[in-house]
Order: C-alpha cells, then structure tokens, then sequence
C-alpha cells in the first residue's frame, strides 16, 4: 500500500501542470505581476465600499490639483468631478474590457490556428490568407471604423478590439498545430479510430495550450491600451466611467491639470505592467529550458 502511494505522489510531483506551478511561484516576475493585479482589482472591486463617491457627480471646483480640498483628495477634473472616485469606479469597466476583447481574441484565433494547422491543404490556405488581410489593416484604423459604424458602447468597444487582435493568436496556434499533430500520441488516437473533431479539442489543444495561456495574459493588457486609445480619440462609451474615457476627456487640460490625465495614465500602465509581468513568469514556468537557468 505504501508503495502505491509513494508511486502516485511520483507521477503527481512529475506532472507538468504541477512542474510550471511551482515554476511560477519562484519566478520574481510573476509573483510581482500577480501582486499588482491583487492590488489593482482591489483597489477597484472594494473601494466604492470605502470611498462611495459618484464619478459622475461635481464635488469642487474644476481642475482642483491633488490635496487642495478634502472633498477630492486626488483633484478633480475640468468639470469638478473626484478624480479618487472616478479612478476606484473606472477600474471595472477597463478591465472588463480587457477581459472580454482577450476572451473574444483567443476564441477567433485558436478557431483559426487549429482548423488551418491541423487540416493544413486548401483549408490553411484560406484561412491563412483571410488572416493575413486581418493583419496588414491598421488594427487601431480598423477599430475606429468598428467603433464609429457602430453605437460607441463598451460592449461595441470590446467586440472590435477582439476582432482586429486575432492574427497574432491564430498564427501561434496554428504552429502549435503542425508541430504536434504528427507526434505518436496523436497517431495512437488516431490508430484506435478517434475522430479528427475528438483529436483536435482533446488532443493537440491541451497540449499546446502553454504559449496560447501566455498569449492569452499579454493580450488583456494590449486591450486595456486599446480602449485607452479609443477614448483618446473620443470613440469610447460615454456613458460607463473607464481610465481611457478619463484621459480621453482630459487629454485638452492636461497643460493646465496634469493629474487629469496623469493618473488615469499611472492605473493603467500599473495594470498592463502587472499582466505583462504574469505573462513573463508563465511564459518561464511553460518553458522547460527557460525553468532550467
């Protein structure tokens, strides 16, 4: 019995999900990235409990700059409006920008890569020159176009981040594809008649699921910078508080105010720093050669 067990805890100290966990949890990069984001959602998710403050609401004069009224510890904006409350109220919705441009993103391109890398032939052709036109448009262009034929909403916002995002996904998946789909445990699935739609989601996928979590990670924070471009040229939602709508409304009294902008500015370069250093301490735990230095 004992040596059943000590076998099972073996196999289960030797798995590779098991391997890039504790990979990660010794890499600098990533614990501080995590600590970031800890600190960013935070701030963001618990503050209006403790600073119930409508951002929309005019509380001082305009353009008050940092401690010069109790009301805005942080200054107010060129209509009077708490600049504290409008960054604890804008974190959601730019995060959930992020959120869901990188989950429409990783969809498209792994839909793209897999079917292209693993039937290869007439159907990699096509969808890899479909891909190509997605990705010779000026992506920023591109949004813009999305965003203006469109209501410009944040669900709008998110959905035309994700559509001009996914090249980038899809090509990486579809090498992730062609590298694995002659190795022998995909020729063993197919030898005992699995079939291609079984082969494709429950095994290659898995298996080339490590560069795609990376990918995943580093493509929120390239949709947080999206959305903040957006709003800086005005093609954000109006209507929901966000850190880009702050730097956009802002961006004309940034020589008179610069905590309008500034601030907004600082939340997110925290905040795409904090993903950007996940990505590099996940990209190190999925290395095998990387977790060896």
């Amino acid at each position: 019995m004992t040596t059943v067990e000590n076998s099972q805890d073996i196999v289960q100290s030797q798995s590779p999900w098991r391997e890039a966990a504790r990979a990660f949890r010794q890499s600098w990069a990533g614990m501080l990235g995590m600590l970031i984001l800890i600190l960013v959602i935070l701030f963001t998710f618990a503050g209006p409990f403790f600073y119930p403050v409508d951002p929309f609401e005019i509380v001082w004069a305009p353009l008050t700059p940092p401690g010069a009224a109790e009301q805005a510890p942080l200054g107010t904006d060129y209509l009077g409006r708490d600049i504290l409350a409008g960054l604890i109220n804008g974190g959601p919705a730019t995060l959930f920008v992020g959120l869901v441009a990188g989950i429409i993103t990783i969809t498209i391109g792994i839909l793209v890569g897999a079917f292209a890398g693993f039937y290869r032939g007439m159907v990699d052709e096509f969808l890899m020159r479909v891909t190509e036109f997605f990705q010779v448009l000026p992506a920023l262009l591109f949004a813009m176009v999305l965003v203006t034929l469109f209501t410009p909403t944040i669900y709008v916002v998110s959905l035309a981040i994700g559509i001009v995002s996914w090249p980038t996904t899809a090509r990486l998946t579809r090498a992730e594809f062609l590298r694995i789909r002659n190795l022998e445990y995909v020729n063993a699935a197919r030898s005992i008649g699995a079939r291609n739609r079984r082969i494709i989601w429950r095994v290659i996928l898995p298996n080339a699921l490590a560069p795609l979590i990376v990918a995943a990670t580093l493509t929120i924070g390239i949709a947080i910078l999206f959305e903040a471009g957006l709003s800086f040229l005005g093609l954000g939602d109006p209507n929901v508080f966000s850190w880009g709508l702050m730097i956009g409304s802002g961006r004309e009294y940034i020589l008179d105010g610069w905590w309008v902008v500034t601030l907004p500015g600082f939340m997110i370069f925290l905040t795409v720093l904090g993903f950007s250093l996940v990505g590099d301490g996940l990209n190190d735990a999925f290395n095998p050669k990387l977790r060896e230095r």
